[in-house]
């Protein structure tokens, strides 16, 4: 339960824009808001990789001489 309450707690202090976390007044480690990022549908997502499929193609290449590559 302490465990949970030290959390909620720094989590607290990251909301007010606090950063820096320390142990006995020594800097330990940074702690930060995560940053909002846009979201897009994923209908328009798998309509851009489609379009920047076409046309490309592996030209010879089998699947296995790639993984063999990938392993390499």
């Amino acid at each position: 339960m302490r465990h949970l309450q030290s959390s909620l707690v720094l989590l607290a202090r990251v909301r007010q824009g606090e950063r820096i976390i320390t142990f006995h007044g020594t800097p330990v480690a940074i702690l930060a808001p995560v940053e909002e990022t846009s979201t897009r549908p994923y209908t328009e997502v798998i309509a851009e990789l489609r379009a920047f499929r076409k046309g490309r193609r592996l030209s010879g290449t089998t699947t296995r001489e790639l993984i063999e590559e990938g392993r390499s």
